[in-house]
């Protein structure tokens, strides 16, 4: 379920990066101009790497015991986060890149945690 929600919250940070531009000029008018300010943004994407990062633990904690989707969640966000410190033209190919790894990284962590052969091996219930 939480995997499901962060991979929610990231798309929706991530069309929310992209579309920016094309609706920035109409923000104002909706009473919607604080979705233009960084300090917003970085708010949103650092309460998806939190609900990330509780969500894997758990994976992590119950279920497979691997860390690989923990470096993908923590990467994409690094990655993510610096989407202002490039040039604009490159700054889409920099959101999709860092979304699509914490994407990825929750992914990894649902499938992790169904296939769990660990307890297939050991003989407990799932």
């Amino acid at each position: 379920m939480l995997s499901r929600l962060g991979i929610a919250a990231t798309s929706l940070c991530a069309l929310h990066c992209i579309m920016l531009p094309i609706l920035l000029p109409a923000l104002p008018l909706f009473g919607l101009s604080f979705l233009a300010d960084h300090s917003w943004e970085h708010g949103f994407l650092l309460a998806t790497a939190v609900l990330g990062a509780i969500t894997i633990f758990s994976g992590f904690k119950r279920y497979h015991r691997k860390l690989y989707p923990f470096y993908l969640l923590f990467l994409g966000v690094a990655i993510y986060w610096q989407n202002h410190q490039v040039a604009e033209q490159l700054q889409p190919l920099v959101i999709i890149l860092g979304s699509g790894l914490i994407v990825a990284a929750h992914f990894i962590n649902l499938k992790l945690c169904n296939s769990c052969k660990q307890c297939d091996e050991h003989g407990c219930s799932s």
